[in-house]
């Protein structure tokens, strides 16, 4: 089974979406499951991820609501205020939906670049272990460290880099984010998605040959049992149509044998989210 490991629904509203500013204007719509559909039907695509854009239990509740009514959504990463003290009767109240697998909180948009490491959220992620959600770790390079020393403290916890930590790929650097993200290799408990990368690129002008060199480093780092494809949409649409991320994908896994292919494209998105 082919899962899209990550993409987001929402009902644009501009101050809940206040982060998609005027260059961006081309997502300043509506996109739901019935925009999405079509384009998996075309890529024999058979299920998703669904991941929060909004930092509120609302957007939790309508990607849930949206996978009731949606069999093709295996599954909800949503958002829990993971710092609350009443975090345990939220996670206990979550735990009753059953296509609800982990959380995320926009730490890319955090000004302390320590914040993964700060005390409210570390005993925050204490308890999501208890309750066997996963974490999506969003972050920009200069976060990686703190990241690093998180996945170190939690060796049992699930975790997921989205976006291979989104590199600085249309300014060229590499070497920096490379060397952060070859630490992660031996941490058996993070796994990171082949996602995004089209628009940390330049979106008018990016080529494959600019994805590879990161593609590349990922993979020597994760191995193909830790890597999970995942769209970005409609994000990618600013950079591209569905299908140009998804064949950069495709041509860099070619070389692979079936069994790797098959577990970068779905088998790896069920077993870390358990859909």
């Amino acid at each position: 089974m082919k899962i899209d490991a990550h993409q987001h629904f929402w009902q644009y509203d501009p101050e809940k979406h206040a982060w998609i500013e005027d260059h961006m204007s081309l997502i300043r719509r509506d996109f739901l499951p019935d925009d999405l559909w079509p384009i998996f039907q075309r890529h024999e695509i058979e299920g998703c991820v669904a991941v929060q854009a909004d930092q509120s239990e609302a957007e939790t509740d309508f990607l849930l609501s949206l996978a009731e009514q949606h069999d093709f959504i295996k599954g909800v990463v949503g958002w829990v205020d993971i710092r609350a003290d009443r975090l345990a009767e939220r996670l206990s109240h979550y735990k009753q939906a059953s296509k609800l697998v982990g959380f995320r909180h926009v730490v890319q948009a955090e000004p302390d670049v320590n914040f993964l490491l700060r005390e409210d959220f570390l005993r925050g992620i204490a308890q999501l272990q208890k309750y066997n959600f996963s974490y999506d770790i969003l972050i920009f390079p200069h976060q990686l460290g703190a990241a690093l020393e998180l996945t170190r403290r939690f060796p049992k916890q699930r975790f997921v880099i989205d976006h291979i930590a989104k590199p600085y790929i249309k300014d060229g650097f590499y070497d920096g984010w490379a060397t952060l993200m070859r630490a992660f290799g031996e941490r058996q408990n993070v796994y990171c998605k082949l996602s995004g990368m089209l628009t940390e690129a330049d979106w008018q002008g990016w080529t494959y040959e600019q994805l590879e060199p990161y593609m590349t480093c990922v993979m020597e780092t994760f191995g193909a049992k830790r890597l999970l494809y995942g769209s970005d949409w409609p994000v990618c649409l600013l950079a591209g149509e569905y299908a140009a991320g998804y064949n950069a994908v495709l041509q860099f896994i070619a070389k692979l044998s079936p069994d790797e292919q098959a577990a970068i494209l779905g088998q790896n998105a069920i077993d870390f989210y358990h859909l």
